[in-house]
């Protein structure tokens, strides 16, 4: 073999390998369901329970993915505070975490007692009835804003364990 060969032999198995690594295909099944390998993320049922005071609130929802690709929920804002939030609670301890996971075929739950978003530094009092509005950034998806219910302090939701 010749160097021009091996170089066209080698630009062929790279583009080769490229293909077969990112799934090239004509096929729309690609679970992504935006058709730009992005994952496909919707959100339910999210609520705040009325703040006692301006200090701080917290919201919870469930992220679903419904694609073969896992994401991470990597940040929150909303007009209602500069300063939000995410946390985990492990051993019944709470604390603020970089990122969480929202897995492929799965789904994570923001759940009173569990992982939450955090709003500190209300800049108003939101009152049962009311809707805050948030924006959810992902590792990989495009930005979701979810408007969340104001419910009462003691609200827990149906599909709650």
């Amino acid at each position: 073999m010749n160097r021009r060969t091996t170089r066209t032999l080698a630009a062929a198995l790279s583009l080769s390998a490229a293909l077969a690594i990112s799934g090239c295909s004509s096929d729309s099944g690609s679970d992504s369901g935006s058709g730009d390998g992005k994952p496909s993320l919707s959100v339910s049922g999210g609520y705040m329970p009325e703040p006692v005071n301006d200090k701080m609130a917290g919201a919870f929802m469930v992220i679903k993915n419904d694609s073969a690709t896992a994401d991470k929920l990597t940040a929150v804002t909303s007009a209602l505070s500069g300063d939000v939030t995410i946390h985990e609670t492990k051993d019944q301890k709470m604390q603020q975490v970089q990122s969480l996971d929202v897995p492929a075929k799965g789904e994570l739950k923001l759940a009173r007692g569990g992982d939450h978003v955090m709003f500190m530094g209300l800049k108003n009092q939101p009152k049962v009835g009311d809707k805050v509005t948030v924006e959810l950034r992902f590792e990989k998806a495009d930005p979701v804003k979810v408007e969340l219910d104001v419910k009462e302090r003691t609200y827990k939701p149906q599909n709650a364990n």
